[in-house]
């Protein structure tokens, strides 16, 4: 490869390098907590400073995506993932939220992991766009990560 004009490394952007440092310190965070439910209560007002943060539309969107997922499926436990609000099944991702404004784009970002049980033939949406928490879309959410941990 000589030409280095469609082959030069970039980098990772700025917006991904701060998620990899709240990811680095919640890690940290996670560490130094004493018992599993102190860990669990912790991780709880985690997610809900994190939401309180962000700006008024993310922050709109998530408090109704995690009313609509703690209602929902119980057994999920929310925590920070990458600094962004999640949910997990025994310690492993399920889903999260991704605001916009974290990552500058148009739409916050409601996604499943490997983990959630959402396949449907060979090919089957992992991750969906949002712009506003309606009824309808409290519905789906609902259906979709009760189908996750089904």
């Amino acid at each position: 490869m000589s030409s280095t004009e469609s082959s030069t490394y970039q980098g990772f952007t700025a917006e991904e390098r701060a998620a990899m440092k709240d990811h680095a310190q919640d890690q940290k965070k996670a560490a130094r907590r004493g018992s599993r439910a102190d860990k669990a209560a912790q991780d709880q007002r985690d997610v809900l400073a994190k939401i309180a943060e962000m700006q008024e539309s993310d922050r709109i969107l998530a408090e109704r995506v995690h009313a609509v997922i703690t209602a929902s499926a119980p057994v999920l436990a929310p925590k920070l993932w990458y600094g962004m609000p999640a949910y997990t099944l025994n310690g492993k991702l399920v889903c999260h939220f991704q605001s916009a404004a974290k990552f500058k784009t148009r739409y916050a970002t409601l996604g499943f992991s490997d983990q959630a049980n959402l396949d449907d033939g060979t090919m089957w949406a992992a991750g969906f766009a949002l712009t506003e928490v309606t009824a309808e879309v409290e519905a789906r959410i609902s259906a979709l990560v009760k189908q996750a941990v089904s």
